[in-house]
């Protein structure tokens, strides 16, 4: 099936918006909101549209990231990141190559387990508690709370 991208832009643009909010709200990789709505609503191969999601992230992730960073309240380490993406590099590599290989229909399986584990996991494990982030070489701006007052303690008190 080919899909007529100009009868769907306007649907493209919504997707895109939601995807952008819950990206940035809740951290997520577009993929989870990007792959469902291409293939079930719009009519995108699986293989296509696990290509698109990630095309998408980029951008997002991007600009999510750096908005992320840049906030005094949260502890954000590039140097960490540079450590994650180091393995995201090879492991997406990896990961191309076998949907590549795989056929669409198993891969449309493997994709709503992997959700389904993920939301049941989060639903059912009680949170961690939040650790301290301690910033690596290349740490964004220090969290709002770990700044030094006039008096000399933290802003939190301590």
């Amino acid at each position: 099936m080919t899909v007529d991208w100009m009868a769907v832009w306007w649907g493209l643009v919504l997707l895109g918006f939601f995807a952008g909010v819950l990206s940035g709200a809740l951290g997520v990789g577009s993929g989870i909101i990007v792959v469902p709505a291409l293939v079930f609503f719009i009519g995108v191969q699986q293989k296509s549209a696990q290509g698109m999601a990630l095309a998408v992230m980029v951008p997002m992730a991007l600009l999510g990231a750096y908005q992320y960073w840049r906030n005094p309240e949260i502890g954000f380490s590039l140097g960490a990141v540079g450590i994650l993406v180091i393995g995201a590099i090879a492991g997406t590599l990896l990961g191309t190559e076998v949907a590549a290989r795989l056929p669409a229909e198993v891969l449309r399986k493997v994709f709503a387990v992997f959700i389904l584990v993920v939301a049941i996991k989060m639903l059912i494990s009680p949170a961690a508690p939040a650790a301290p982030v301690a910033p690596l070489p290349g740490a964004g701006p220090a969290p709002a709370s770990a700044t030094p007052n006039e008096e000399g303690s933290s802003v939190d008190g301590s």
